[in-house]
């Protein structure tokens, strides 16, 4: 078993990720679902793999020139062509078309490496309805919280109707690591903190998305430029 690890002074906890493991609401199917975007692929969560789930009980597919996902399951998606590396910015704009059962979270990852092995690595943000955002790393079939739901006034709330609008992105410089929502540095972290045994491989990786279960999420905006 792979030990704790410390990002700076923040404990790194294993947890399970997703409500879906919650009876109370269980993981709604999607028909005629699966990754459905040239290029790009996915990946449910390990706790939806035990339980027998698959990727096509979720739906990622383009519309127009933005991407939709309706889960299903919780899964990242990405491309094996987006490589970030050295300084850049990686960021897409998440709409939250209604309101899930309870508060659930999108978002971007970054610094992704062996995605498809045991071994998953990648550093992720997301947002919640509720005004609340999250930073954990998954590290094989470890989660490390870095962040547990904190609210910030640069987030966007759901409405009566459940709906939200996000920008989330990963800003990466020399020195830092910052979650960037809405324009606002909600957190960073020394580039140095992140990296290492048990922590990312390196900043330099694939990005991508990341939505939990039962969300219905349009995403536009989706990509990286360098600083």
């Amino acid at each position: 078993m792979r030990r704790l690890m410390l990002f700076g002074c923040i404990l790194a906890v294993v947890a399970p990720t997703g409500a879906h493991a919650q009876g109370s609401d269980p993981d709604k199917l999607v028909q005629d679902g699966g990754v459905q975007v040239k290029g790009w692929t996915g990946r449910l969560d390990p706790q939806a793999e035990k339980q027998g789930r698959k990727l096509t009980d979720a739906k990622f597919f383009a519309m127009g020139d933005a991407l939709h996902v309706t889960a299903g399951p919780p899964a990242t998606y990405w491309n094996p062509a987006n490589m970030a590396s050295g300084s850049y910015t990686v960021k897409a704009t998440f709409t939250q078309t209604k309101a899930p059962a309870h508060p659930e979270a999108y978002g971007v990852f970054m610094g992704g490496t062996k995605l498809d092995s045991d071994d998953q690595n990648y550093l992720y943000c997301v947002v919640f309805g509720t005004g609340m955002y999250s930073i954990k790393h998954r590290f094989g079939g470890e989660v490390h919280t870095l962040v547990d739901r904190k609210a910030s006034d640069a987030l966007h709330k759901a409405d009566a109707a459940g709906k939200a609008t996000n920008e989330i992105a990963w800003k990466v410089d020399a020195n830092n690591v910052s979650c960037v929502i809405n324009g606002t540095a909600v957190e960073t972290f020394p580039r140095s903190a992140v990296i290492g045994p048990g922590k990312l491989e390196s900043t330099d990786g694939i990005y991508g998305i990341r939505v939990n279960h039962n969300l219905d999420v349009h995403i536009s905006g989706f990509g990286m430029s360098k600083q």
